[in-house]
């Protein structure tokens, strides 16, 4: 399947990924546990919480990427 070729991954997130999502009338996108990604941040980079949070909101979340941007789940 080309479209799967697409895919979008984020750097460094590889254990926050929980699967490949499909939407109708999208192409497939990959999917993001967002309290994992997180803790990545908080462990990988030596961030508190607060520190984590903000940069998910505003780099992670807050980057757009087109119809194949990641979806990040709260769990």
């Amino acid at each position: 399947m080309d479209e799967l070729e697409n895919l979008i991954y984020l750097d460094g997130l590889d254990d926050a990924l929980i699967g490949i999502g499909e939407r109708i009338g999208m192409p497939p996108t990959t999917i993001y546990d967002e309290k994992k990604c997180i803790e990545i941040f908080m462990k990988r980079d030596q961030m508190t919480y607060e520190e984590a949070v903000e940069y998910f909101e505003f780099n992670v979340i807050g980057a757009y990427f087109g119809d194949q941007s990641p979806i990040f789940v709260k769990s």
